[in-house]
């Protein structure tokens, strides 16, 4: 039996048990730590403990490939996979039993040993799980990022050597260390948003309509935010009514912020568009032109993009590597979108987000973010 020793961190996830399911699966070296391969899938339906096993299997033999006569400890935060494959707990699920067997026949028992670790320690591995979840709802494959291992091939009936992968270098925000997924919600509608009117900060500060109540209510079975770790709202009842809903299908904490607030429309709060421009023509077109330019009595928009800087840096640092939903209005979401995208403060008008949609984005270790999805509805 060969000598080297591997490590298979494993972790799967169901946004919803059962809901929208994926595993991730890392090989690395024992003795270094060297990322030697990395595994992710979407399964569709499926509930956690399926997703897990189906992540161990897929390290097994992601780590079976790179030596199939190697010493694999596998360290799981299952406690229930680590005490059914260590023989201590029966396994009694019928799709897990076919699991486990499969599971049992990667390799032999002897080479095998099994450890529980607390969910910090298995944060690769869920970070991965958790990247094939986001890519199946944009809508497409998980792919690895440049840079990591690609599983190796095993050795032959000679006893070649394993095929070696060339890492090319990482983009921008794929950095190692764990990345952070932001769900953007807009709130939901209330009577002023059905009529297109502007609803700031220190306005009338409206209740969900009837529609809006339906609309948080999708929002919260959707699959974008299923799986969340946290709910972080503004203060405004709109907000905070959405985020309740989101945070209750969840089963997350809610957490208030009011640097997530609206934009203080000074004395254009109540008033559609056309109503400012008629009353405020030159006063309109200043704000338009230039960041720096507040409403009458209110905010300007480079105001408000100092503050979701600050509220950004807060939220990134308080939970990293987490699924954080965040439910806002249509200022910040937007800034927060083309800081992502490296758009300027021109665009900000040009970015349309709907009543209750979901934008996806995911940060890296370094703080640069890549845009999964925009404006589901």
């Amino acid at each position: 039996m060969s000598a080297r020793a591997l490590r298979v961190e494993a972790d799967g996830g169901s946004r919803g048990n059962p809901g929208p399911a994926g595993y991730g699966a890392v090989v690395k070296d024992a003795d270094t730590g060297q990322v030697l391969a990395e595994v992710a899938e979407a399964i569709g339906r499926a509930t956690n403990n399926v997703a897990e096993y189906r992540g161990l299997v897929a390290g097994l033999e992601a780590a079976a490939g790179i030596d199939p006569g190697a010493r694999v400890e596998v360290r799981m935060d299952s406690k229930l996979v680590v005490e059914q494959m260590s023989g201590r707990w029966q396994v009694k699920h019928a799709d897990m039993k076919v699991l486990a067997q499969r599971a049992r026949e990667v390799l032999p028992a002897r080479q095998v040993s099994y450890r529980w670790v607390p969910r910090a320690q298995n944060s690769h591995a869920d970070r991965l799980a958790n990247e094939a979840m986001d890519a199946a709802a944009a809508g497409r494959p998980w792919q690895r990022a440049s840079g990591t291992a690609a599983p190796a091939a095993a050795s032959g009936p000679a006893g070649g050597p394993a095929a070696a992968s060339t890492p090319a270098s990482a983009p921008a925000g794929e950095g190692r260390g764990p990345r952070t997924t932001l769900v953007l919600v807009r709130h939901a509608s209330t009577a002023l948003t059905e009529q297109r009117r502007l609803s700031g900060r220190y306005g009338a500060d409206p209740e969900l309509s009837e529609r809006g109540l339906r609309e948080a209510a999708a929002a919260a079975a959707s699959p974008e935010v299923a799986g969340a770790d946290v709910v972080v709202t503004s203060t405004l009842r709109r907000s905070t009514q959405t985020a309740r809903a989101v945070a209750a299908a969840v089963g997350a904490d809610v957490v208030v912020d009011p640097q997530w607030d609206e934009t203080d429309f000074g004395e254009w709060d109540g008033l559609t568009a056309a109503e400012v421009v008629e009353r405020w023509p030159a006063e309109h077109a200043a704000w338009d032109a230039s960041p720096d330019t507040p409403c009458p009595g209110g905010e300007s928009l480079a105001v408000v993009e100092r503050r979701v800087a600050a509220a950004r840096a807060d939220l990134l640092r308080r939970w990293t590597g987490r699924r954080v939903v965040l439910v806002s209005h249509g200022d910040p979401l937007r800034v927060l979108l083309r800081s992502a995208l490296g758009a300027g403060p021109q665009l900000q008008r040009r970015i349309h987000l709907d009543p209750a949609s979901r934008t996806l984005l995911r940060y890296g270790p370094d703080g640069v973010a890549e845009v999964l999805a925009v404006n589901r509805v």
